[in-house]
């Protein structure tokens, strides 16, 4: 990768002190709570920061950023004037009209792909911002369509994050169809092809989580296949990585364990050079799971280790932006996940409860997956009014969580706990259950 042509924001990295770019993501994920904001800032965005390439920050940042700091401006926080970074300044004559027009077409773009818009009404959008002519089909994509495209992602993720994937899928497909329209017409300039190859990739990811945790696998396993395809054409070792570690997971969910050892170590393979641990300790727990699938306890073990071996060289600059669930709530569940496999469910409890205990209630479909195993292991361990406890938290967070997967998981646990019945904590679980 091209080294950043913009000069590096030291001030910012001052402000950040001693945190890890990770923590202070979620200082600012925790500031923009406070304020009502919506932000999905996650490590890579910080250090986009603090390498010069995010010379100004968005509308929604900035409020976020100036409420962390009282009394200073954006410049303070060594930030350029939006006006220098969005053309809008007057000393730029002729071409303020151009710059103008580029940014209106940015955030016409974002509102496309956000309001579900089909793929030809976001490309006659384009077409009509740039070409001032409807009759026209829409010109290369240039940065701005690019960024539009990374900007849906985000937004995806941080809505699934709150609120799960079942409201989301149907409206999320549209964007996809309409970033693979503008990969049709190619783009202005390699870079850009580059950004809008990776974006689209990426998206697909997205869409393909969202069907694979409301339960639509089928969809999945095509969305993550198209990913995988669009990694292939580009080159894209990160993107193929990603793509190999969702379709480990969606294997082992359908049973496929033998296939989900094969997805992870390919996924592997794909991730050696790219710098991450973080990333190599995921795969190497999706193969885990895989291994426990197929109740090999000693290659479960080894994979375990080598999970947890990468885990502790800590964070990287080279972590992908889409890792930034993954932490060690998200490890703790999926060891947890490996030892219910196995048939170990008071192990598997241990690891579910601290995955619950640990997660950043910011994630609070996280957070209800997690207590949803917890209920489950505790269920089967023998243990029911522990397990009714933990699935009534998961009853509270289903307010605002919309996930089958959460839903199956609860259900599967309402069940084993029907024998137990006359415990007066169970009885009651199992009534708000049967009436939610």
């Amino acid at each position: 990768m091209a080294a950043s042509p913009h000069s590096p924001n030291s001030t910012f990295r001052r402000l950040r002190g001693q945190h890890s770019p990770a923590e202070f993501a979620a200082l600012v994920r925790r500031a923009a709570k406070e304020i009502g904001e919506t932000v999905s800032c996650d490590a890579r965005y910080i250090g986009r920061v603090e390498s010069g390439e995010i010379r100004c920050p968005n509308y929604a940042y900035e409020r976020v950023f100036l409420h962390m700091f009282p009394g200073r401006a954006l410049a303070d926080l060594g930030f350029s004037p939006r006006e220098a970074v969005r053309g809008r300044s007057a000393q730029l004559g002729p071409r303020t009209t151009s710059h103008l027009t580029r940014s209106k077409e940015s955030d016409v773009l974002r509102r496309a792909f956000m309001a579900g818009g089909s793929a030809t009404v976001a490309a006659a959008t384009i077409g009509l911002t740039l070409l001032g002519d409807t009759r026209r089909p829409p010109s290369r994509a240039g940065e701005s369509e690019a960024a539009a495209v990374e900007e849906a992602v985000r937004q995806i993720r941080l809505l699934d994050d709150r609120h799960g994937a079942d409201a989301l899928y149907r409206r999320a497909a549209e964007p996809l169809r309409a970033a693979y329209a503008l990969l049709d017409a190619g783009a202005t300039r390699q870079s850009t092809e580059d950004r809008l190859h990776s974006g689209t990739g990426e998206l697909a990811v997205s869409v393909g989580w969202l069907a694979h945790d409301s339960g639509r696998f089928e969809d999945a396993r095509s969305h993550y296949a198209e990913a995988l395809a669009t990694a292939r054409v580009s080159g894209d070792a990160a993107l193929e990585a990603h793509a190999f570690s969702n379709m480990a997971f969606l294997a082992r969910d359908c049973g496929r364990s033998r296939e989900a050892v094969r997805a992870a170590q390919a996924g592997r393979r794909a991730a050696r050079s790219l710098g991450s641990p973080r990333l190599l300790s995921l795969l190497a727990l999706r193969e885990a799971g895989g291994w426990a699938g197929l109740a090999d306890r000693r290659s479960c073990e080894e994979a375990l280790t080598r999970a947890h071996t990468e885990f502790s060289r800590g964070e990287a600059g080279a972590d992908p932006e889409w890792m930034s669930f993954f932490g060690e709530a998200e490890l703790e569940y999926l060891e947890a996940r490996c030892w219910a496999a196995l048939g170990e469910h008071a192990r598997a409890a241990r690891h579910a409860r601290r995955a619950a205990d640990l997660q950043d209630p910011h994630f609070a479909r996280n957070v209800a997956l997690y207590s949803a195993e917890l209920a489950s292991d505790l269920a089967h361990a023998g243990a029911p009014d522990e397990a009714a406890w933990a699935g009534g938290r998961v009853l509270d967070l289903l307010a605002e969580v919309q996930s089958t997967r959460v839903r199956s998981m609860l259900s599967e646990t309402a069940r084993a706990l029907v024998p137990h019945q006359r415990s007066p904590r169970v009885g009651a679980f199992l009534t708000r259950h049967a009436a939610v």
